[in-house]
Order: structure tokens, then C-alpha cells, then sequence
């Protein structure tokens, strides 16, 4: 089984330059399955469901999110139907949504979970417990988390925690992309962080001037998205259906 998991989607500019290049990288990659962090994929920020059917329509199977998952509240009936987009599993029981989706590719099913870090985030439930109850019920060996996490090392720790238990263990939020794409000891797939799909020429997809003024100044900017030398960052995974090691792992990044 082969997945392209893309990294974060920052607003209509990356959308569309996915849109663009996504059937190529089907086609070439000969995938099974797309994912994508899609948290910041509407404009100005957040998802909707306008913004979240774009990136279905447009090839992807399965949107995970992150800590910005409830920025618009129109997406929260939509998180509620299942329907492939799914948020934080370490969220509380309350919210909107659930953690996991079972991809049914007929000859195989996978597992996708998300994650969210508690390093520098809202306060939530911690990932590493939460994770160890998920997995208990989990049917298939076929299991891919995207942690979304702000820290380093609460990324890679949550990679060695896994190893040999899911197929890969994927680092998003920072928006940049990680040189460490690699297989653990355990046959886990892991990244640091997967990077962007967004404006190369940025802070994490916006203007750089605005990041720039925010940053000196500590006052509110509105943050606009850079729609210039839009990039895309993800990678490549292969995976052993029968025992869900993973066996290749291929980093795509400024494409």
C-alpha cells in the first residue's frame, strides 16, 4: 500500500497549487491513499466544510487537523458526520468530531489517527496514554499517526513509543519540513515534521512582513497568505499490507 501524506495546507493558495499537482503525484507515486493536515487549508485561517470538500474533490481521502481545527464553527457539524476529516483524538471527550477513520481500501484497511502535543499547546490530554487506549481497539496493523505537536523531541519520543506498533509516526505544525524522513528499528516510518503546502518565500504560509511586524511588536496583525512560489511538502509511504511495517519512506519537500 502506498501514502502520499502531505503536510499543512495553508489556505487557498496552497489548496489550489495541491489541486494542481496532486493527479501527477498519484500517478507517479501509484498511490493507495492521500492524507493531509488540512487545519489551515480556508482562507484566513481554520477549515470549513467549503474549504474541506476542495481538498476531497481535489484526490485527497483523509484530513487530519491540529490545534486550529475549531477556529470556524462551521466545520463543526461537518466533524460530527465522519465524513474524513478527523481532529485531535487527545481533545476533550466533548468536542466535536472524532480522532480516527478507518480507510476501507477493500483489499486492506487503514488506520489514521491524530494527534495533538502538549509542549507549547492548549492544554489536552496526554497523547501518549491516549494513544496506548486507541490502539487497543484498533483491527488492522495498517496504522498511521499524525502527531501535531510543537517540540522536537515530543515528536521523536512519541516516534521510538510507537516503533513497531503503527506503520508510521508523521510530525506536523511547524510547517517545516524535517531532514530526518527514516524507518526506526521497529519498521515504523517516522518524520519530524512533514513541512507545508504553502508559499516557499513565508513565515509558516503567510506574508513574511506581517510575521515580521507581529513578531517586533507584539501587537494584532492580520495575517495574509503568501500565494507566491507555492510549494508542496509531504511524503511517500510504503507499506507491508500484512504486517503494516512500513518499507520505504520517501520525503517530498519544496516540490
Amino acid at each position: 500500500m502506498v501514502v502520499l501524506a502531505l503536510g499543512d495546507i495553508v489556505g487557498e493558495a496552497g489548496s489550489a497549487y495541491l489541486r494542481e499537482k496532486l493527479p501527477g503525484l498519484k500517478r507517479y507515486y501509484k498511490t493507495n491513499v492521500v492524507m493531509a493536515n488540512g487545519e489551515n487549508c480556508a482562507q484566513g485561517n481554520g477549515i470549513t466544510p467549503k474549504s474541506a470538500r476542495y481538498l476531497f474533490d481535489s484526490g485527497v481521502d483523509v484530513i487530519t487537523t491540529g490545534n486550529h481545527v475549531f477556529r470556524r464553527r462551521e466545520i463543526y457539524e461537518t466533524l460530527d458526520e465522519q465524513c474524513g476529516i478527523i481532529r485531535p483524538a487527545n481533545f476533550h471527550r466533548t468536542s466535536p468530531g472524532v480522532g480516527q477513520y478507518i480507510y476501507d481500501g477493500c483489499r486492506y484497511k487503514l488506520c489514521v489517527i491524530n494527534l495533538v502535543g502538549v509542549y507549547g499547546m492548549h492544554p489536552s490530554e496526554n497523547p501518549f496514554d491516549c494513544i496506548d487506549r486507541i490502539l487497543e481497539k484498533i483491527d488492522t496493523p495498517n496504522i498511521i499517526v499524525d502527531f501535531h505537536a510543537e517540540a522536537t523531541s515530543e515528536k521523536q519520543c512519541m516516534g521510538y513509543y510507537l516503533d513497531g506498533r503503527v506503520s508510521a509516526v508523521l510530525g506536523t505544525h511547524t510547517h517545516i519540513p524535517t531532514a530526518d524522513a527514516r524507518i526506526l528499528s521497529g519498521g515504523t516510518g517516522y518524520i519530524t515534521d512533514l513541512g507545508m503546502c504553502g508559499g516557499m518565500n513565508s513565515s509558516l504560509g503567510v506574508k513574511a512582513d506581517d510575521a515580521i511586524k507581529w513578531i517586533r511588536t507584539g501587537m494584532p496583525v492580520k495575517f495574509e497568505e503568501e500565494n507566491k512560489d507555492i510549494r508542496i511538502c509531504a511524503v511517500v509511504l510504503d507499506i507491508d499490507e500484512q504486517s503494516g511495517r512500513c518499507k520505504c519512506i520517501e520525503q517530498l519537500a519544496w516540490i
